[in-house]
């Protein structure tokens, strides 16, 4: 019965919308069209901001830096409380999203969900996003062109975040 229902829900709700836009005298299938045209903009003003960020990525990934990052990051993390387990994933979330879920695949079919490891990398990949890209595509949309402070920020911030993540594993988990 709530799989009956729960399919039945976005066509009721898009219903709903035409109703409610066809009932109103105001121009909105026009500022819907609007929208969509500006979003076209959008989209292909961020692309060559794209190209150059999947360019990076996948160059960054064929030199086989991350694996020495990973070697060199491990002994620090450990000190924190962060598996080294996850320092693949940690490298690649802020760069690049399809290679932090491949890391995360990984990791769970490795050790388990239910580990200490997974649980720790099911937060992490809750709870961040990939800010390279996130920053390059929002500013490239508005126009910025120095990002000063934000790569930084966030770095900083993400650093906090994976930290923290892991402490409320143990806390909650162990």
């Amino acid at each position: 019965m709530l799989e009956y229902i729960s399919s039945l829900a976005i066509p009721v709700v898009v219903c709903i919308a035409g109703v409610f836009m066809l009932s109103h005298k105001k121009p909105y299938f026009e500022s819907f069209i609007e929208g969509a045209r500006d979003g076209l903009r959008t989209a292909v003003g961020i692309l060559p901001t794209l190209i150059a960020l999947m360019i990076a990525i996948n160059m960054l990934n064929a030199s086989g830096i991350t694996d020495l990052l990973a070697a060199a990051i491990s002994p620090a993390a450990a000190r924190l409380g962060i598996p080294s387990e996850l320092i693949p994933l940690l490298i690649t979330r802020p760069i690049s999203g399809s290679a932090s879920t491949a890391a995360y695949s990984s990791l769970l079919e490795r050790y388990g969900a239910d580990s200490f490891v997974g649980l720790c990398a099911s937060v992490i990949m809750g709870s961040s996003d990939t800010m390279l890209y996130v920053i390059g595509v929002y500013f490239s949309s508005v126009g910025i062109k120095k990002s000063r402070y934000a790569i930084p920020c966030a770095v900083a911030v993400m650093l906090f975040c994976v930290f923290f993540s892991c402490l409320l594993c143990r806390i909650w988990f162990k």
